[in-house]
Order: structure tokens, then sequence, then C-alpha cells
């Protein structure tokens, strides 16, 4: 199964929520869900339906395919903590994710590319995986390359949100560095954890 590569507010109006590692816009301009009768009265969802939804508002902002999502939920559970705060904390250490939240790129998808394309190291060490979990303590780079290029550039003038307490950014040397774990109060994201465990749980 492949990335996603869609029209991506379709998402946002489906999933009705804002996704900010997803897509820069927001479906406040088109509320009603798509489709012939997105704009009709819909019904009462279920539980299961509730449950699905805030599992796909996750799945869809980290860029995650199901299998992958699984497994996280796999390796929280072995962890010690609430199973869903353990969740977002794996999820926000991902070395896309950490792209994302420094500024070096508007979404996580463009993050994700830079990623893969080789312009970031880990450690002095280049690293194309974005699923990378990164600890307390690496440090991260850019390229040279990737310093120069007009998007990495425009995203770090003018930034989407501010970078977050357990990361530091010398902006001189384009460098980064992992302070700290992220915690919940630092996730963009707003959703319900909850109703995830309980889909993973049934």
């Amino acid at each position: 199964m492949s990335r996603f590569t869609g029209p991506r507010v379709r998402v946002l109006r489906a999933l009705d929520a804002d996704l900010p590692g997803l897509s820069r816009k927001s479906k406040e301009k088109r509320p009603q869900r798509p489709g012939q009768h997105g704009g009709g009265r819909w019904r009462r969802p279920s539980e299961y339906a509730l449950q699905l939804l805030e599992k796909q508002k996750l799945r869809f902002n980290y860029g995650l395919h199901e299998r992958q999502l699984r497994r996280v939920y796999r390796e929280a559970t072995r962890l010690s903590g609430v199973t869903g705060d353990v969740i977002l904390g794996l999820l926000e250490r991902r070395l896309d994710n950490i792209c994302f939240r420094l500024g070096i790129a508007t979404t996580i998808p463009a993050a994700r590319q830079i990623v893969n394309h080789g312009h970031v190291y880990v450690n002095g060490r280049r690293c194309d995986v974005a699923s990378a979990r990164l600890r307390r303590g690496d440090v991260i780079t850019l390229s040279d390359k990737a310093r120069e290029f007009a998007a990495v550039k425009d995203s770090l003038d003018s930034p989407r949100y501010p970078i977050p307490a357990w990361l530091s950014w010398d902006d001189k040397k384009a460098r980064a560095t992992v302070v700290a774990l992220p915690t919940v109060e630092d996730v963009l994201l707003e959703v319900d954890m909850q109703l995830i465990v309980e889909f993973y749980a049934r």
C-alpha cells in the first residue's frame, strides 16, 4: 500500500478535523463533508465509528500505514505509562515529525521527502529513514544543499508553529538537539487517545 497522495482537504472534511501534520489548509471554508450528500443530515455515529474516526485522524496526521500504527500500539502496551500518551510520545519522536516541528518543512509529508532524499543527518550520520525514532541528546543537522532550498528557507523564516520546548534549534548552524522527551501537551493534533486505545483493544 502506497502513501496517500489524494486531495488532503477532502480528508480533513471527511474526518471533520484539521490535521496540522497533513496539510497547511483548513476545512473552515468548506466545513461540510465531501460528496454529493455531504451537507445533509447525518445520523448519530456508533461507538465503533467514533473510535475509527479518531484512529484515522492519528494515522493521516502522521502519515502512517495501518500496520505501522498497530505496531506502535503494541509497543506502547509493553512500555510503562498511559498507553495513549505513550503512543503520542513515540509518534512525536519520529524523524519526519521532528523536522516538521522544527519548521524545516510545512507538513510531515514534505519533511518525509527531505529525509528520504538524504538531506538530514542524525549525530553526524546521514539518515534517510523517516520513521527513525530519536532519543534525548540526539543532534539533527541539515545538508548544505537543503539549507539553500527555497521551500526550507521560507518555512524556517515563517514557521507555522513555535518550536516545542523538548527541541532546541540553532538557526545559524541549522542544527537541532532533542533536549527532552515530548509530552501530551506538546502535541499539535487534537485527538481522543482513549478511543484509539479502545479501538485496538477490541
